[in-house]
């Protein structure tokens, strides 16, 4: 595996495959990262914000188990849940009453898990875009 990671290099990890823009590119990314040492998994999202918060939280958890990076251990599954919630409420003042799409971005690295949320927000044409990240030590 690659040298020792760090927060900062997971978070970025997050970012990164939230922001892709096609499943090839995704995997390109993953590919590059997991030679680095960190594991990474995605997936998208949509719909009314209110009522897709508690499936964005869903969505990461089960995403992070699926891909391997987390194990099902209920400390595991808090900390992805927890990264998760904190990403989405960095969001929630600019999305409450629209709708919202994206993608959720998780990494692991060691001990160290981020979630990025990448968002699209908006009514019509009328999107804005926002990331919201969390962290987590398991």
């Amino acid at each position: 595996m690659g040298e020792r990671m760090d927060s900062r290099d997971v978070a970025t990890a997050a970012v990164r495959i939230a922001v892709t823009g096609s499943f090839e590119e995704e995997n390109e990314v993953k590919s590059a990262m997991h030679r680095k040492g960190i594991a990474a998994a995605a997936v998208n999202f949509g719909g009314d914000f209110i009522t897709s918060v508690n499936k964005i939280i869903e969505r990461a958890v089960v995403a992070a188990k699926r891909e391997g990076l987390i194990d099902a251990d209920k400390g595991e599954e808090c900390a992805v849940a927890g990264a998760a919630r904190e990403a989405v409420s960095q969001i929630a003042g600019k999305a409450v009453g629209l709708s919202v799409g994206g993608k959720i971005g998780i990494a692991r690295a060691e001990r160290h898990v981020s979630v990025a949320v990448y968002f699209s927000i908006g009514m019509l044409n009328l999107n804005e875009v926002a990331i919201g990240l969390g962290h987590r030590v398991v």
